[in-house]
């Protein structure tokens, strides 16, 4: 059974909502990341950039255990060993991971800065507002655009790509999302939450999950305890 380090965020729901895909069993352990359980030397030593989620697969490769940080990398590894959601085909393999890579590197920081800047700081700045807010409607473009001509993120087959992006657009309110100007997406949003496993996966530690308005939920996620040296 796959240990799953985890919290009910868009970068835990990733890894969630593929293990409920992929039918694999697996169990939860909370990481209370409002808490600071994310700087517990326990799970710092599967996690070195204490950043959740992370996952202990018992039956790694070659048989022994093996611990994996980092969202996009858990999606990569599970798809190795189920067989699932990446496809063979050399062209059609990268278009997936181009389209991972346009999640890891461009939906979640900056979606996750439109977040900080539009619900969690302290300050409204208009500038970070500003800039955010237009970097989030861009992006939401470039996947309408690409919704237009494909059935799915990369292509013709539900993939790792559409399982990594979809956490991060439920919270498309937070985000200066109207969902009018991107059908598209729209379209393509709504397929991917009837689906009954992605329901499942985004339901793993909601009801742990707390609004992140006192002092020291801030401090854990957005003050200088988050910047020590480990």
């Amino acid at each position: 059974m796959i240990e799953v380090y985890s919290w009910a965020t868009p970068n835990g729901h990733k890894v969630h909502i593929m293990l409920e895909e992929c039918g694999l069993p697996y169990r939860v352990n909370p990481v209370d990341i409002g808490a600071g359980d994310q700087f517990k030397p326990e799970f710092l030593a599967i996690s070195p950039n204490n950043k959740i989620p992370a996952i202990v697969d018992p039956d790694g490769p070659d048989g022994n255990p093996y611990s994996l940080f980092e969202s996009g990398a858990i999606l990569l590894y599970l798809a190795g060993k189920t067989g699932k959601f990446l496809p063979q085909g050399v062209t059609e393999r990268y278009d997936v991971l181009q389209w991972l890579m346009f999640q890891m590197g461009g939906v979640g920081p900056m979606l996750g800065q439109t977040h900080h800047f539009r619900i969690y700081a302290p300050e409204k700045i208009p500038y970070a507002v500003d800039r955010y807010t237009n970097e989030a409607r861009r992006l939401y473009g470039v996947m309408d655009k690409r919704l237009a001509k494909s059935k799915y993120i990369a292509g013709k087959e539900y993939s790792i790509a559409d399982i990594a992006i979809f956490p991060w657009l439920r919270s498309w309110k937070n985000q200066g999302i109207d969902w009018a100007e991107y059908p598209h997406l729209k379209g393509w949003f709504d397929e991917i939450a009837a689906r009954p496993a992605v329901q499942r996966g985004v339901q793993v530690l909601s009801e742990a999950r707390k609004p992140l308005v006192d002092d020291k939920a801030r401090e854990m996620l957005f003050g200088k305890q988050q910047y020590q040296r480990r």
